[in-house]
């Protein structure tokens, strides 16, 4: 039965319209459900709970969630709802090729069709490897039935001979060692097998850990979910709560309208922020916020950043890891203290505010998370960029850079696309030195094509072998959350559509000044002119299935990578029942 505050009655659950008419198609409903081995009592009157479920054996940050999935249902049915896992299609970070940003779209829609198409009154994501996160809130969101994220958390610290490994973060690291022949391949071997030692995502502040702690602090799941470890009996008890949360949330009509504002999506930026978090969250914050109505731009980003400390000390920008973090006090400690940068009458999916959510909470380790007068960076941890190079905005983390950098004027060493680099970054012959800028091109959204995680180029192997280790690198392409360096990227407009990064030739002096936010080709006006006249736009890479309309319908990423017939809040009616 409803609970007394509720908002619905049963006879006004959307589920209602296939299980509670009296016709033949409800006849059918009910014979297909009883066939499953459910009694009419299990699902009469109740709210249907679609999980949505992300497992696959391709993906091992999610290969709890076979088990998880139980769990959820447990608290499905503990709270009077009946659950009805979804499998959807899994975003394997490792794995999936040419980008797992590829396809966030794909998996975004999927998520609104299958909330649409089946009787879901209510719904539990169940995602956290990178891009599945933001794609099932997009597609959740659009479709705006209530809903709660329960991330996958964080694996447990890597190790190898005593020293903690950061997954992705040292992966660059001791490649880059291996290159300039600082360890052996055995050394090598023995950090491929201490890296991964648990189910999760990235356990480094990577794009994962940035974007399920911006989904808690946009108020999307329950307090404390995002920092737990996925090796940890909290975060069963956690998924379990979850599933109890979702059917109150359902009587109580509680839409994802209600708790997505401009307010909320603030403190989700800051959050990643105080965190160090991945460049990512960019663009994907930008999808997220169009898709409940929320204006977003790169411009709000780097106000929010002249504001905001950075607090956590996690790998890559720091020297911790998630484990250590959650140990520490977790996202709640970080949240409250900062506090004063937060918008604390925000809504969030258990009821409360979210300044009611961390009160009282603690910080336990202050080297971990540090005090507000004690900040890794004071402000500007992450900067977004203009000028002639990129008129449309360009991005970069300047903590994880070294510092020397972020004011700095090279010559040009342009690789035409990702083969050209990797078939010459590494000749000894290249004209490349520590002062040089290392152009990408073609490696944006319609170009690589996804935007793939190339931004973090390569520093030639013979300048590693001087004891070089971070230059200047320019692309339209993103970078790892888990990545580090004076890497520039996401360029718009990108190369392959004609934007300005497509007419730098080697040679010509790139100026990057962070402080003035400015990113300059130091070429006359009529010379790049002259450039764009000559510039011939590429073929078309797909000519069909999927490919195709990825690259018919993208937007850039400065607008969040989304496909243009998704953006926007306009109404898709609910299917007929024949």
């Amino acid at each position: 039965m409803p609970p007394a505050n509720a908002k619905k009655r049963p006879e006004d659950l959307r589920s209602h319209r296939w299980y509670g008419v009296k016709d033949l198609r409800s006849f059918g409903h009910r014979s297909r459900t009883a066939q499953s081995g459910f009694d009419r009592s299990d699902y009469t009157g109740k709210p249907v709970i679609a999980i949505i479920n992300t497992w696959s054996d391709i993906n091992p940050c999610h290969s709890h969630f076979r088990v998880r999935v139980e769990e959820v249902k447990r608290g499905v049915w503990q709270a009077g709802g009946f659950p009805l896992e979804m499998p959807a299609i899994t975003l394997a970070e490792p794995f999936q090729k040419p980008t797992t940003m590829m396809y966030r779209n794909l998996l975004a829609m999927e998520t609104e069709e299958l909330l649409r198409s089946y009787p879901a009154d209510g719904a539990v994501l169940m995602g956290g490897c990178d891009k599945t996160t933001p794609a099932l809130l997009m597609g959740a969101t659009s479709m705006g039935l209530p809903f709660i994220f329960m991330p996958a958390g964080p694996m447990l610290s890597g190790n190898w001979r005593g020293n903690k490994l950061g997954s992705g973060t040292d992966s660059w690291k001791y490649w880059a060692e291996l290159r300039a022949g600082k360890i052996t391949e055995d050394d090598w071997q023995e950090i491929e097998g201490g890296i991964a030692r648990s189910p999760g995502h990235c356990m480094t502040m990577g794009t994962a850990s940035t974007m399920t702690s911006a989904t808690e602090a946009l108020g999307l799941t329950l307090p404390g979910a995002a920092s737990i470890p996925a090796a940890d009996a909290n975060h069963a008890r956690m998924a379990t709560a979850s599933g109890k949360r979702i059917v109150d949330m359902v009587w109580e009509d509680m839409k994802p309208a209600d708790l997505l504002t401009a307010a909320s999506f603030d403190n989700a930026i800051t959050t990643v922020l105080a965190l160090g978090g991945s460049t990512n969250a960019l663009v994907h914050l930008i999808a997220m916020a169009r898709r409940a109505g929320v204006p977003l731009g790169l411009d709000r980003f780097d106000q929010l950043s002249q504001r905001t400390p950075l607090l956590a000390d996690i790998r890559p920008a720091g020297r911790f890891l998630m484990e250590d973090f959650y140990y520490a006090g977790g996202l709640r400690g970080l949240l409250n203290r900062i506090r004063p940068l937060l918008a604390l009458d925000a809504r969030t999916v258990n009821g409360k505010t979210i300044g009611e959510n961390i009160d009282g909470c603690r910080v336990y380790n202050d080297e971990v998370i540090r005090p507000l007068n004690k900040p890794i960076v004071a402000s500007g941890s992450l900067a977004v960029l203009r000028g002639n190079l990129a008129p449309d905005g360009a991005v970069i983390k300047p903590a994880a850079a070294e510092q020397h950098l972020l004011k700095h004027a090279g010559r040009a060493v342009v690789f035409e696309d990702y083969n050209d680099m990797a078939a010459r970054i590494d000749d000894p012959k290249l004209e490349i030195d520590a002062t040089s800028v290392i152009v990408l091109k073609n490696a944006g959204p319609v170009g690589a094509p996804g935007m793939p995680e190339w931004g973090q180029l390569p520093i030639p192997k013979k300048l590693l072998a001087q004891g070089v280790r971070d230059m200047v690198r320019i692309s339209d392409a993103r970078m790892s959350g888990t990545s580090y360096g004076a890497c520039v990227l996401h360029v718009a407009p990108e190369s392959w559509v004609g934007g300005p990064l497509a007419f730098v030739q080697t040679g010509d002096i790139v100026e990057l000044d962070v402080a003035l936010r400015k990113l300059h080709l130091q070429v006359s006006d009529a010379e790049l002119a002259t450039r764009r006249a000559a510039w011939k736009a590429p073929a078309p890479r797909f000519k069909r299935g999927y490919g195709a309309l990825f690259s018919k319908h993208i937007s850039q990423a400065n607008d969040g990578c989304d496909f243009d017939f998704l953006e926007g809040t306009a109404p898709t009616e609910d299917p007929e029942i024949h």
